[in-house]
């Protein structure tokens, strides 16, 4: 259950990618490759993540080979060829959200991903998951950010406010913005619930509260499996994972404060310089069916993006959905993203 991080500060481009899988700056593999851009954690674990076995699918059923490419700055190092005029060496990318998608749109000249067209499935995405006003970018899975806590410790407040209490002082481990995506959706719930004007005075507060934040979802929720601290925020499919690990459930537990959860779609989308675009939207439609739909969200431990989706009856019971999703949309979001992320880091380092 590793969950990607989108790398805000920019740096030199990766070289090297998971063994078996296209390295940045390489060939593309020919007219009858399909090259997909994604973060290494959907495809390094072939027994669970889903891109090994999409991979074998996609191949047994289409004349074209799937090739992965795995930049370790992920989404960044295509940013970066477009800022340098460098061609990129992909068709789609496989994993960009609303916050990505505001961010590499303000660097950025010119689009790096054009209009999706037509992909068969896109009217099963649910509704309120589509981010894009563009259409660029069309959801395949989604997350919702919560608290997990061990449950044989104690009982997770239930709201926000709760976190401030006396008793859980210490408590809660949460993920720094500015570097992990599954901080940055935390980070624009208190937006939600406070304001832009109130969010940075409720992160003193949780400050003067002890809390420990730690710069990836990896680091987080590696700290809380070794009991440093009985909460955390991760994702509410967590008793998936646990289920799979033969883990104690009661150690599992998920709590949506004020009885939501933030909603983290994520979407797949075509470089605008591609030169297969057919191929791509062939990728796409694939990804939407129903029965793919399904399988994704098992194996990458997520919830599918359509309302057709098979999904496991033994899946659907531990993957828990908030009573209420919440989310910033791209016109909310933008210009306004980046200015809320360097604030809470220019406070938070201050304090």
């Amino acid at each position: 259950m590793k969950r990607r991080e989108f790398v805000v500060t920019t740096g030199a481009a990766a070289t090297a990618a998971v063994g078996g899988c296209l390295s940045p700056g390489s060939t593309d593999g020919g007219s009858d490759s399909l090259v997909v851009g994604t973060y290494s954690s959907f495809i390094d674990s072939p027994s669970s993540s889903p891109g090994a076995w999409l991979k074998e699918e996609f191949e047994s059923e289409f004349d074209r080979d799937l090739i992965w490419q795995t930049p370790s700055n992920e989404l960044n190092h295509y940013v970066q060829r477009k800022q340098s005029n460098v061609d990129i060496d992909a068709d789609v990318y496989l994993g960009v959200n609303t916050e990505d998608l505001v961010r590499i749109d303000d660097e950025l000249d010119e689009s790096l991903f054009t209009e999706s067209g037509d992909i068969e499935g896109k009217d099963d995405v649910k509704s309120g998951l589509q981010f894009d006003p563009q259409d660029r970018a069309v959801p395949y899975d989604t997350g919702y950010v919560s608290l997990v806590y061990d449950g044989t410790q104690m009982t997770a407040p239930e709201t926000f406010d709760g976190l401030l209490a006396d008793d859980v002082r210490g408590d809660l481990i949460a993920q720094n913005p500015g570097s992990s995506s599954t901080g940055r959706a935390f980070l624009l719930h208190t937006i939600k619930e406070y304001g832009p004007d109130g969010y940075l005075d409720y992160w003193t507060d949780l400050q003067d509260n002890d809390v420990q934040v730690l710069g990836s979802w990896g680091d987080a929720y590696g700290a809380w499996s070794n009991g440093e601290a009985p909460m955390v925020v991760s994702y509410s499919t967590d008793q998936v994972f646990a289920d799979q690990e033969g883990q104690d459930l009661e150690k599992h537990q998920v709590r949506f404060l004020n009885d939501q959860g933030y909603a983290n779609p994520e979407g797949m989308a075509i470089f605008a310089n591609s030169d297969r675009t057919e191929a791509a939207r062939e990728f796409m439609s694939f990804l939407l069916r129903p029965e793919i739909q399904g399988e994704i969200a098992v194996r990458n431990v997520q919830f599918p993006a359509t309302d057709s989706a098979d999904v496991p009856d033994d899946y659907a019971e531990l993957a828990q959905e908030p009573p209420e999703p919440v989310t910033f949309t791209y016109e909310e979001l933008q210009g306004q993203v980046s200015g809320w992320i360097e604030d809470w880091e220019r406070q938070f380092a201050s304090n």
